[in-house]
């Protein structure tokens, strides 16, 4: 899975703690989590593992949980894992979230993969995810800027997968997750309203 990080919404990094293994699949982006396993050992193994599952997999073609086979799939690894959660791509729709609600509040960690540094629209995922009452873990990786990581903890996410290589290039992370302005009376930005009275 390649060099990388877990940091908290403290920027403190908890990769030693983490207890997450990624499915592996054919479109496995790299860094979704620090470990990955086939479906052949999880099934073998005696011990229960916390699993994050693709969730376009788990989708038919209208966007909804598939049923049939697929359904049972999941059946029987929820059956031998002890947490389950999913990851997705900020590049597909937001409104599969909305349509699926009930299935993302039981997942115990969402993973939210950014592939391009451009897109965007891993904010609003992650803010989604908290509008339609999502309260567990919400963890960003793949190619969010430094710049960018303020900006998701206020718009939701908890956590942050950052490589080896985007590390070495920082010399403090944790001024990345400080990097809010505030105004010039000393208040905090975040407690102000977006457009105030000068």
């Amino acid at each position: 899975m390649g060099n990388h990080h877990l940091f908290n919404s403290e920027a403190v990094d908890i990769s030693q703690n983490d207890t997450w293994h990624v499915l592996t699949t054919n479109d496995l982006p790299d860094g979704i989590a620090l470990t990955h396993i086939s479906l052949l050992e999880i099934l073998q193994k005696q011990e229960k593992l916390d699993v994050l599952l693709p969730l376009s997999d788990l989708l038919d073609t209208k966007g909804n949980i598939a049923g049939g086979l697929l359904q049972e799939v999941y059946e029987l690894l929820a059956q031998h894992v002890s947490n389950l959660g999913v990851w997705v791509t900020s590049n597909s729709d937001t409104e599969v979230l909305t349509r699926i609600p009930e299935f993302l509040l039981q997942q115990d960690l969402i993973v939210i993969n950014v592939p391009v540094f451009t897109d965007g629209r891993g904010f609003s995922f992650a803010q989604t995810l908290r509008q339609i009452g999502y309260q567990g873990e919400i963890r960003m990786a793949g190619k969010f800027g430094r710049d960018q990581i303020a900006y998701l903890l206020r718009a939701g996410a908890d956590s942050f997968m950052i490589s080896e290589h985007d590390l070495q290039s920082i010399s403090d992370i944790s001024q990345a997750f400080n990097a809010l302005a505030s105004s010039y009376d000393g208040r905090n930005a975040a407690d102000l309203p977006m457009f105030a009275d000068a």
